[in-house]
């Protein structure tokens, strides 16, 4: 069974830094590209940081230059860095295997809420 546990969310001002975890079990974590996905209130879920098995990391405009996905192998962890925070990334945060996704087969963790706010 595939199971994907983030956390690392919380209250942030705006300008501010967290760090996400995303623990997965059930895959092994070298043999699919993950991306971190968000949704915040009202909207669809995004697609907002990917990183491959191999090949470069990409993001969304949104993000690009302020969050960083990475992942270790052997923790079966993957993180999202998150510096310079606005308001609008406030959302809920998921983690998934990019595969499963598009197939339309995921099934989703609880996610973690970032709420970006002074």
């Amino acid at each position: 069974q595939v199971q994907f546990v983030e956390s690392g969310g919380g209250l942030v001002q705006p300008g501010g830094s967290l760090r996400l975890s995303c623990v997965v079990s059930g895959i092994r974590l070298i043999m699919y590209g993950m991306g971190w996905y968000r949704q915040a209130p009202g909207k669809a879920r995004e697609l907002v940081a990917s990183i491959p098995w191999d090949g470069p990391r990409n993001y969304a405009d949104s993000v690009k230059g302020r969050f960083t996905i990475s992942r270790d192998t052997e923790k079966k962890t993957v993180y999202l860095h998150m510096n310079s925070l606005k308001p609008e990334d406030t959302a809920v945060y998921f983690c998934n295997a990019i595969p499963l996704v598009t197939s339309g087969g995921a099934s989703w963790g609880q996610g973690t809420q970032v709420t970006v706010s002074s």
